[in-house]
């Protein structure tokens, strides 16, 4: 393979040893060799040599987002974006919008709808307005957290729901307290009622999907991502071949880490697959169970009641002795898991499972870990346990969190500095589709603690993380989840040649200009795979 010399640059290298370079020499994908540019050039700058100007930028490892899921994010582009929805009305006048360029019984399925941003309230849709709106086509609309979904009168009869029908373990259908009868909210695994019942996507328009979410996380600086996807791609086996075909075969480069959801565990023991099956590029990772729900519709399993809501506490989508016999079956695979804990009940009951097996080969995931308690941080500092965060949820969720957990429980809130202080090691994530992929508002929620725009000192700001820490954690952190910090995270002679390159220098600006600086290029294993 050519040489490459990466010349003309402030490239920090997460590496102590050698923390700021002009130059970095690749060469069969792995770092060769960096320092100066008249060194470098030097030693490696032979006629056949490829080079590649900087032009002074600053370069940083590969960013690596610990928690997305791409191939939800690739369906999105084809669905109803409800994201931008200020009102009740303006949500349902897009929904009217697009049934009336719909066909008879053809399901309309949208996503991200919000109505904390919704001003003063105006609430959610009932089952009669989205009836009002769409009363010939079924509709599915999927809350920005992905836990709560709406569905009109023409969904719940295609889907043979009654008043008997069994909801799945976990799963809430509301109902009108006065009448009975479904609201059109359905909360958790109830989804599962409607899911199955709208068309299945063919493998080439999945493929093509997928194509374009690698192809986002490139342009947003991602060298690598931790995706979880087997609802979408139909399994393990198939979710692998559409990865390798695009990533290997099509040369995408993206290096994918796969989270397996835990009902194809059994698929995962007939094919053989366990984590570590795969390449550099892709990869089976942990086992994904969900122990609660999220904040947003209280159904984050908390171990006191909701301050706003003192009739619940949330609730566990499997109770403990069913998590634990999750977790025996994952381990008889020789797997990890990567749990869903939002809640600090949740996380507790996790904890108390994990207690009782060995550790696997690879660390096991705390995914989200928002609500902690003091007692459970120790019990998360444990060097086969990773908690993997989102620093841009405190961008979404606050200043509506405060009022949903109370002012004392919001002191163990969302405390990534404390976590790392007390030596939990952390990675992160966008969680998108629910958040934005762009690692740069991750950064900048972990930095400034406040959403862009705000101009306070941020939400518990003794929290504020440096941009040394934020980086770590979307460079180091993600790697030590999949026990690759010899190859990845920091750029080290021998390591991949994973780099991120940006418009602006991020450890010499206001954390605020991150708000406007570009991802330039994104390298993998020396290769250019994104230019702007």
């Amino acid at each position: 393979m050519t040489t490459t010399i990466f010349t003309n640059g402030r490239i920090y290298t997460g590496d102590p040893q050698h923390l700021l370079v002009e130059a970095l020499v690749a060469k069969d994908g792995i770092v060769q060799d960096l320092g100066s540019n008249a060194e470098m050039m030097l030693q490696w700058g032979r006629s056949d040599a490829r080079i590649v100007d900087l032009q002074g930028c600053t370069a940083t490892p590969g960013l690596i987002d610990s928690h997305l899921h791409l191939g939800w994010l690739g369906l999105t582009f084809l669905q109803l974006d409800l994201s931008k929805a200020a009102s009740k009305d303006e949500l349902l006048a897009q929904i009217k919008r697009k049934a009336e360029q719909t066909p008879h019984n053809e399901w309309i399925v949208g996503h991200s709808w919000d109505e904390n941003l919704f001003p003063g309230g105006g609430g959610i849709p009932t089952i009669a307005e989205l009836d009002q709106v769409a009363p010939h086509c079924p509709i599915m609309l999927s809350r920005v957290c992905g836990h709560a979904h709406l569905v009109n009168s023409k969904a719940l009869e295609i889907s043979g729901y009654h008043a008997g029908i069994e909801v799945p373990a976990g799963g809430v259908v509301e109902r009108d307290p006065a009448t009975g009868k479904p609201t059109g909210m359905l909360l958790e695994t109830a989804s599962n009622l409607i899911t199955p019942h709208i068309p299945k996507p063919g493998y080439d328009h999945l493929k093509q999907a997928l194509r374009s979410s690698i192809r986002y996380a490139l342009e947003h600086g991602l060298t690598g991502a931790h995706t979880e996807d087997c609802r979408e791609l139909r399994g393990p086996a198939q979710t692998y071949q559409l990865y390798n075909e695009l990533v290997a075969g099509e040369g995408l480069g993206l290096r994918c880490n796969l989270l397996i959801y835990y009902p194809y565990m059994d698929e995962l023991r007939e094919k053989n697959m366990r984590a570590g099956y795969g390449d550099s590029h892709v990869q089976i990772g942990a086992v994904k169970i969900f122990a609660d729900g999220a904040l947003g519709r209280r159904t984050a399993y908390l171990s006191a009641p909701y301050a706003d809501d003192p009739s619940t506490s949330g609730y566990p989508v499997h109770e403990e002795g069913a998590m634990t016999e999750l977790v025996r079956q994952a381990r008889d695979l020789g797997m990890p898991i990567a749990v869903h804990t939002i809640g600090d009940k949740a996380l507790e009951m996790v904890l108390d499972s994990l207690d009782q097996f060995a550790p696997a080969a690879y660390p096991d995931r705390l995914i989200h870990t928002q609500i902690l308690r003091p007692d459970l941080l120790d019990r998360l500092a444990h060097p086969h346990r990773i908690a993997d965060i989102q620093p841009r949820f405190l961008a979404g969720d606050f200043p509506w969190v405060i009022d949903r957990v109370g002012e004392e429980r919001i002191r163990y809130s969302y405390i990534w500095k404390t976590m790392m202080e007390r030596g939990i090691i952390c990675a992160a994530g966008s969680d998108t589709p629910v958040e934005p992929i762009d690692p740069l508002l991750g950064i900048h929620a972990a930095v400034t603690r406040k959403a862009p725009g705000e101009s306070h000192e941020g939400y518990l700001p003794q929290e504020k993380l440096t941009m040394q820490e934020a980086i770590h954690l979307f460079t180091q952190g993600s790697a030590a989840v999949t026990r690759e910090g010899h190859v990845k995270g920091t750029l080290s002679r021998g390591k991949y040649a994973d780099m991120t390159v940006y418009s602006n220098d991020l450890f010499s600006m206001d954390p605020d200009e991150l708000l406007t600086t570009k991802v330039l290029m994104t390298v993998i294993g020396g290769k250019v795979q994104y230019q702007r």
